[in-house]
């Protein structure tokens, strides 16, 4: 692993890059700054965020602890993908990713980046291209720690065949548990960080949707089928089971849903975004949360009425 030491929640900012619907930057700055007083120093983001406006958000939110405090600071971000007309692809050639470095820095004004993170595989390129060139800009010290995002285990083994991968960011929730197979045993073998993703489950596991719950043209979640007719139905029923079991033991089923992420003995961090302050406080709360083997079974029981779920790639958004 990096070595760093990092809060166990951290602060992610895809909702800040457009995909969610328009952002209200007054109330995220708010959101952000909200975190690091409440004791988190990891905050995630990424070029493809926006292309930009994620990285310009976080670094005009953070400017006053990056300049007095910058050593108490983590920021991940993420590279590897390209925008075209109508959408993205996947470009981790060492050229775009360079560029994308580059970027990232004037666009969160730092010298230096803690993490960087191949944001998804791209096939059309050589893992050891990809490696020789994030390995470069480390001893240029432009970044200081490699890691990838969405690779499965056989991904991680090639890639690490040129270059350990220090991190993984993969999706994991109590709704889509993949990575239990494969990735996150592959991670404890090799001492391989893991910051998960999409605790909340793209917002069906605040408790805050119902069968009335629409969405903004711009949010990717308004094109999903996976917040349409019967499967919605079937989750939001899981859902109100969860929240029951969270009441009762004095928490909501937010801090139930991020709480269980981070039983998992590999799982390091859990990623949460918001753009509201009074959502990033109850997400902190969850490390209060404490779950036993008869909660964790009593959970499982409740999610196998529910219909296991992906999540959008990055040509899907």
């Amino acid at each position: 692993m990096t070595g760093l030491a990092v809060s166990r929640i951290a602060f992610g900012t895809w909702q800040l890059g457009g995909d969610w619907g328009a952002t209200d930057e007054r109330e995220a700055v708010h959101a952000i700054r909200t975190a690091r007083k409440l004791g988190v120093n990891l905050f995630d983001t990424a070029q493809a965020y926006g292309f930009g406006a994620s990285e310009r958000l976080l670094g005009r939110a953070l400017a006053g602890d990056l300049r007095a405090h910058r050593d108490e600071l983590v920021i991940a971000t993420k590279g590897g993908l390209r925008p075209k007309a109508g959408g993205v692809v996947r470009d981790s050639s060492p050229e775009w990713l360079r560029r994308g470095v580059e970027q990232s820095l004037r666009a969160l004004d730092v010298e230096y980046i803690d993490l960087y993170q191949v944001h998804w595989p791209d096939p059309a390129v050589l893992f050891e291209e990809t490696a020789d060139a994030l390995q470069q800009l480390v001893d240029e010290g432009k970044i200081r720690h490699i890691g990838v995002s969405n690779f499965d285990s056989a991904q991680l083994a090639d890639f690490s065949r040129t270059r350990p991968v220090e991190t993984v960011q993969p999706p994991y929730h109590l709704l889509r548990r993949g990575i239990e197979r494969d990735v996150l045993p592959y991670c404890r073998e090799h001492d391989i960080g893991v910051l998960v993703y999409g605790a909340l489950a793209h917002g069906l596991l605040t408790g805050a949707m119902d069968v009335t719950t629409t969405f903004a043209a711009g949010d990717w979640r308004a094109r999903s089928p996976i917040f349409r007719g019967d499967t919605f139905r079937r989750q939001l029923d899981v859902v109100r089971e969860l929240e029951r079991f969270a009441r009762d033991r004095g928490h909501t089923v937010s801090q139930l849903a991020i709480a269980w992420t981070l039983t998992h003995p590999s799982v390091h961090v859990a990623i949460v975004g918001s753009r509201r302050a009074a959502h990033v406080a109850d997400a902190v709360a969850a490390l209060d949360f404490e779950l036993g083997p008869e909660d964790l079974a009593e959970i499982d029981l409740i999610v196998e009425g529910a219909v296991p779920i992906g999540g959008p790639a990055p040509e899907t958004v």
